[in-house]
């Protein structure tokens, strides 16, 4: 097996452990617990004012079930117009897989957040982890970096990342998920998309295409990731600038909210870039059919 497909594997299994860790932690541990219903209630907060209201509602609408099942066959497509039958048929795997795994968890994992309890009532319904809406926002944004030509997969896995964040931000905000929730759907949908990937590496060792693999410098495959960074900084400290003491008097009041969003976004760009960094062939690579071809 490629050595990238080992990696892979491995990262698969990582975001395994994390996902079991993200649920212990949520529902066991009571700082964890309590950093979860913190945030919740900061992000809440938030949503009371409109035109926040209105931008979460665009995202959590995306991802609505009704809207999604159109971007199977879109994602899909796109690798078929490209000459890639293996990557069709990866990239629909990860979309179902991912999807009905987390389905299936969410009710067979049942169970009220103990942190979730206020004033005698569960703001959270109890089978919401992991959340779906983030689940499939993360693994069609992973999906379509990897159905792209590899030139592009730097750009799109770094706006990718950046969808998945305004998602699950979105969904705290309406009050339908916890953080935990949000970090459960993300590691599911990078779990099956190294699996798939890892499938994908060693098909294409086994089985090389003919197409030309497009060689790219570390330097080139992050810099998307970090420009998408950039603005996200910058639109953070363009809105405290309109308001700056409310800003600041608001950071205070809710600093766990401050490091669990940071920690959202992280994840989001960690996963995204990992996955996007498998399927990069190696600048000095010669072997054929080692790596994933554009």
């Amino acid at each position: 097996m490629a050595i990238r497909a080992r990696w892979a594997l491995a990262g698969a299994a990582g975001c395994v452990m994390l996902l079991v860790a993200t649920r212990f932690a949520a529902f066991h541990i009571a700082v964890f617990r309590n950093a979860d219903l913190a945030t919740y209630l900061g992000f809440v907060d938030l949503h009371r004012h409109g035109a926040v209201q209105s931008v979460t509602g665009m995202f959590v609408w995306l991802c609505d079930p009704q809207r999604y099942v159109f971007w199977a066959p879109i994602v899909v497509g796109i690798a078929l117009l490209r000459g890639r039958p293996r990557v069709a048929v990866g990239v629909g795997a990860i979309l179902l897989g991912a999807n009905v795994t987390t389905e299936l968890l969410k009710h067979t994992l049942a169970e009220p957040q103990s942190a979730g309890l206020v004033d005698g009532w569960f703001p959270v319904p109890a089978t919401l982890w992991p959340s779906g809406h983030s689940t499939a926002a993360m693994a069609a944004a992973l999906c379509l970096m990897i159905a792209s030509p590899g030139r592009l997969r730097p750009v799109v896995a770094a706006l990718g990342a950046a969808f998945a964040v305004a998602v699950g931000y979105s969904l705290v905000a309406n009050g339908t998920h916890f953080p935990a929730d949000v970090f459960g759907g993300y590691l599911m949908a990078a779990t099956w998309a190294l699996l798939i990937v890892a499938a994908l590496l060693a098909a294409e060792r086994r089985w090389p295409s003919e197409a030309n693999v497009e060689r790219m410098s570390l330097r080139a495959a992050l810099a998307p990731q970090a420009v998408v960074i950039a603005a996200g900084v910058a639109l953070v400290c363009l809105a405290a600038l309109t308001r700056p003491h409310d800003a600041v008097v608001y950071a205070q009041d809710h600093k766990q909210l401050v490091l669990v969003a940071a920690a959202i976004a992280t994840l989001s760009v960690i996963l995204s870039t990992g996955v996007m960094l498998s399927l990069r062939p190696s600048p000095g690579a010669t072997t054929p059919g080692t790596e994933l071809t554009t």
